[in-house]
């Protein structure tokens, strides 16, 4: 059985616009999901990576730009100025850490709803009632907002690390037990193609 790390932020909207297709394609291919959050900022300084607002502005024009296509072309609604971000992703991390370590929910769902509530639903998705109504969405315990924070602090540290030392410099970035990586929600199908063989 093939498994799949998953790299990815909360804050980024190429993220959100993967949606619950990594999901699908696992579940075809019987496939696992380890879902890694971690701080996407503090990766593209590891990597070499620039934060949207400090690229140049011909790259800002084409990531809004590019950003509409994908959202039309994955048929999700897209606020390309969100009211809350940047926003503090270390919350709901943590959150998703804690579910993924108690079981009995959808996590696929989860990271959707949270990337979901920044970036088509103006939500502050560091808010403790934000984070709460997404975990009780997908099938978990709101409680676990306020549960496993010093672990999950940790994981979501380990997390970064695991990512740098396995070559992953974006999010989402998708890497299998053999080591090929995929970077960016528009190489899903190209990971769909890689477990079918």
């Amino acid at each position: 059985m093939a498994n799949i790390d998953y790299y990815f932020a909360s804050v980024s909207p190429y993220t959100y616009l993967a949606g619950t297709e990594l999901e699908k394609i696992a579940a075809r291919h019987g496939a696992t999901i380890k879902y890694k959050p971690l701080d996407i900022v503090a990766l593209f300084a590891r990597t070499g990576g620039i934060h949207p607002k400090d690229r140049h502005v011909l790259r800002q024009e084409y990531r809004l730009q590019d950003l509409q296509r994908r959202a039309a072309k994955a048929g999700l609604p897209l606020n390309l100025k969100p009211a809350f971000w940047p926003a503090n992703t270390a919350p709901g991390s943590y959150a998703i850490i804690a579910a993924q370590n108690a079981g009995g929910g959808d996590l696929g769902k989860l990271v959707h709803s949270i990337t979901a509530a920044c970036w088509a639903e103006e939500k502050n998705i560091a808010d403790e009632a934000v984070i709460r109504g997404c975990l009780s969405a997908a099938g978990f315990d709101p409680e676990l907002v306020n549960s496993g924070m010093l672990e999950g602090a940790e994981t979501y540290a380990r997390n970064l690390e695991d990512a740098v030392s396995a070559g992953a410099f974006g999010a989402p970035f998708y890497i299998t037990d053999a080591d090929q990586r995929f970077w960016g929600q528009d190489r899903l199908e190209d990971l769909d193609r890689y477990l079918a063989v």
